[in-house]
Order: C-alpha cells, then structure tokens, then sequence
C-alpha cells in the first residue's frame, strides 16, 4: 500500500478521541498543544517534516497504533510485522500518563479535578475537559514533569491508590535504570582526580598526494589481525611471530591479570542484553550549501563503513544518518533520548564533520555544541540510560591554531582561544575526541581518519582479548601519536575524557571480525 495512502486510511480509522490521544503521546516529539490538532493527517504531516515517520521509517506509527491498542488497524495496514521490534519513540513518561487516563472512570475524573481546583484554572476544569488535557495543563503549570510526579502521586492516593502503583513502579525505574546484576563499589562513585579537559583544535585532511605513514620503527602490520585474534581467543589457529610480536607491545598478561583483578574491584558495566544498544553515526560529507566556506569531506565514507562494520560486529543496531543540517543533528539525538533503552546496554553516538572550538558543523554551516549533543542523555532527561555507558566519538576540528597549507576540518581563523570542557557533569559519559588541545587530526581522503581507523582497529583486535575501553584508548592514542605524515613534522595525538564509574568491556562477538582497510 503507498505510504501517503497507509496514512489516510489510518487517519479515517481513528476517531476523534483517539486522535487526541496520539497527539497527547506525540506531544514530547513536537510540543504539539492538543487543542490545535485538527485532524490525524495534519499530525502524520507535521511528523513527516521533522522526519520522524516515512516510508522507510513506519516505526512511530506502528508504536502509536500499538500503545492505543489498535491491534487489527495494524493488521489491515499491513504493519503488524513490526510489532515485535523493540525500537520506542514515545518516552515511558508520555505512555505512563496516557495508560493513567485509560484506567480512569468518570467519577475518578471529577474527583481528580476537584482535588486541582485551587491549582488550574477554573475553565481547565469543566466537565468537557478530558484526563489527557488535565493532564496537559498540570504539565503547563509545572505540577507534574518526567521527573516529578509527586503531586499526580497524592492525587491517586487518594483517588485510586491502585494506578499509585504504576506511578511509583515508574519512579523506580527512573531512579535506578533498570535492575542490576553488579553492584557498585562502596567507594565513592564519583572520578577521582580532575576530569581530563576535552580536546579541541584543528583537523586537518591529508592531501591525497601526501601518503599517510608510520614513523616508528616498530610499526604493526595491522592486516588480518583481528581475524586471528577472533580464531585464537576461539580456539584456532596461532599467530605468528610477527603478530606476537605486535601483541608484546600490548600489556603483559601479568600486567592483563592485576587489570582483571581491578576489574573485580571497580567493577564493570552489566553487558547481558540481548541488544548491546544504539549506535548513531552522523557523517557530514557535502558542505556545497553550507553558509560558511567548507570543504567536502573526502574520505568520510571509509570511516563512516569501517564504524558500521565494528559497532554491528559488537551487536549495535547501526543508524546511518548522512549529511545532516545543525537542526537535524539536535532533532536526531534529541528524538533518540526519549526512546525507551531500557532493554539495551549502552549507546554509542559518532559524529563526523567539520568543526570548530567546542562545537560541530552542521552541512548548512551551522554549528551544534558538543555539550548539546550529549545532554539529552544525563539521567533527568534520559531515565532508561542511568548508570549505563554513553560512550559519544568525535571526528571533527576543535580549534584554530594555524596550521600548513593542508586541507582542513574548520575554517582558518586568526585567534585561538580557550576551550570549555565538553564533557557533561552527570556520570557514565565518555567522550573520545580526535585531538589534543592546539594539534590537528588528519584524514586521508581515501583511507579515512587516523583516529576512526584506530579506533575500528583497535576494537577489533582487543575486545577478543577482553580489554576494557579506556585501556582500548590507550592503545589508540599510543597508535596514533606514532604515524606522521611524508614531512614528518605534522603529529597527531587523541584524547578521552570521560566520567565513567565502572570498565566498559565488551562482550567478545561471536561472529568473526570484520576486514578493515590497512
């Protein structure tokens, strides 16, 4: 059935009520005031300018006719094939609420109304108002909010103290995530030591004619190694000499066994899931209608396909998003912290762009804050993701130190200047960056990123062997601090930062690795 045609005859399926009711459940999605909505097709045409529904994308229809419980409207469009997909675009706050609704009498109503009467406005109150506007209106007033509910819980108390129940079991899992099978350390919780400053200067592109090499003289021939890894932690074949002697200059395993036995002390993030989690990728290639003079990101597309293969190795639910504008960068992730995560381990989020202090570049050549594309995410806004990792990789310029005549990420701009921290101050955040404070990040144009490429690199050789992530950093920032470019001057050196409270280890894949570019 066409898709325009699939929404027409879901919209004349809907009654009225229940086009308020969808409206209600799209509120956090659009701001949308229920009073203003006229029909079921104007709503599905608003979620289709911010592209939240389409075609391809038919999900947050299928979640709005389920959680109405339009089981057979489903059926005749055609979209009951997607009821078991466990994606979520409505908060479990927006659903807690309308379940409310749909469990209350009449009765129950003018008595929740009567309890209002000092609070909301008389007009707010009358017999024609329904539970979902009442609703509204606590929300207008600030009486009730996805972090507080306290007074909707008085309410019910004393109205029905059986929906309380509901309220308090969704309390509960805002305040503590979801149940966990390891607890947390009696230490305090909190990173000890100063937070690392997040890095942001330059990223500069090699020419395709300047060759990316390694200066030292012990470079690792990278090719295959990840395939023997997986074959030897599973039993196969050996690695070679060579290969050994790649992995000598890993840590030992005396120095692998205390870092285990830290591990039992720190403590490490539950990984059971049956899905790992999201892993978002914003790759900004072409800059031809940006309102700022950049240039196309040539190369781009090998990290963005070397990050799909690693992270969908590592069972992430891969989402390319592809040349996307400052607002859609904000709206995408925005969107995807109001998803329900509480059946997944971790989010990842990569961006790929042009950038500059503090900031990235949207292709129409404006600019997001890195602290806005993380914040979201902190445990008020983002209640299924508490105390589990938000692991966030930028490839991007962070600065303006002048650099050669080189092909670069940002543009040239005389003063440096200071850059504020970027990682956020709630907990379980890292934030890996390309750069180190005034030093440039390169990109091939047709081998991709030094950073990204070690990254992929690096996960697929050491997640087999158990390591954690930040000691997976490590090894990257040691990788990339090596190779230099033809001149042997330009140098390169990554950074994380991060405010985790336990290891993030990776479950090893059982699926064999996947073959990167050399």
């Amino acid at each position: 059935m066409d898709f325009q045609k699939l929404l027409l005859e879901a919209g004349k399926a809907l009654s009225g009520d229940e086009v308020k009711a969808v409206a209600f459940l799209c509120n956090d999605l659009l701001s949308q005031n229920l009073n203003s909505v006229e029909s079921a097709g104007v709503l599905f045409s608003q979620l289709m300018d911010q592209d939240l529904l389409s075609s391809e994308q038919p999900q947050l229809l299928t979640e709005l006719l389920l959680t109405i419980q339009r089981h057979r409207l489903l059926r005749y469009l055609g979209l009951a094939e997607q009821e078991s997909k466990p994606r979520s675009f409505i908060s479990p706050y927006r659903k807690l609420l309308y379940n409310l609704s749909e469990e209350i009498t009449a009765k129950d109503l003018r008595d929740i109304k009567f309890m209002l009467s000092k609070d909301l406005p008389r007009r707010k109150l009358e017999e024609n108002v329904t539970t979902l506007e009442v609703f509204l209106e606590m929300e207008r007033m600030d009486l009730i909010s996805d972090t507080n509910l306290n007074k909707l819980e008085d309410i019910f108390t004393s109205v029905h103290p059986a929906l309380k129940e509901k309220i308090k079991h969704y309390k509960a899992l805002q305040e503590t995530g979801r149940p966990r099978s390891s607890s947390v350390p009696s230490a305090s919780n909190q990173v000890s030591g100063p937070l690392p400053r997040a890095c942001s200067f330059d990223t500069q592109d090699l020419q395709e004619s300047l060759p990316s090499t390694n200066s030292s003289n012990t470079s690792v021939d990278f090719k295959n190694f990840g395939d023997k890894c997986w074959s030897a932690t599973h039993g196969g074949s050996n690695l070679d000499k060579k290969d050994i002697c790649a992995m000598e200059r890993m840590p030992s395993q005396e120095n692998k066994a205390s870092a285990e036995t830290n591990t039992e002390t720190l403590g490490t993030y539950p990984m059971t899931s049956a899905r790992r989690g999201v892993c978002v990728i914003v790759n900004n290639h072409d800059f031809s209608k940006s309102t700022v003079r950049l240039s196309d990101r040539k190369g781009t597309t090998a990290d963005e396909r070397s990050l799909r293969e690693v992270f969908g190795w590592l069972d992430f639910e891969v989402q390319i998003l592809r040349d996307c504008d400052s607002k859609k960068i904000l709206s995408v992730l925005q969107q995807l912290s109001r998803e329900d995560h509480s059946h997944v381990d971790c989010l990842v989020c990569c961006v790929l762009s042009h950038g500059t202090e503090g900031k990235v570049y949207g292709v129409d050549g404006y600019t997001v804050e890195i602290t806005k594309l993380m914040d979201p995410f902190d445990g008020q806004k983002c209640p299924s993701l508490v105390e589990k990792p938000k692991l966030f990789f930028i490839q991007a310029c962070q600065g303006n130190k002048e650099q050669k005549a080189v092909e670069a990420d940002s543009p040239v701009e005389s003063d440096a200047r200071a850059v504020k921290d970027s990682i956020p101050s709630g907990a379980d955040f890292l934030l890996g960056m390309a750069t180190v404070p005034y030093h440039v990040s390169y990109r091939d144009r047709k081998s991709g990123t030094w950073y990204i490429q070690s990254l992929c690199r690096n996960l697929v050789q050491m997640v087999p062997r158990e390591f954690d992530l930040v000691s997976i950093l490590t090894k990257v920032n040691a990788d990339v601090s090596e190779k230099t470019d033809y001149s042997g001057e330009r140098k390169q050196m990554p950074q994380p930062a991060f405010t985790l409270r336990k290891k993030v280890v990776f479950p090893i894949p059982k699926k064999p690795p996947p073959s990167l570019l050399d």
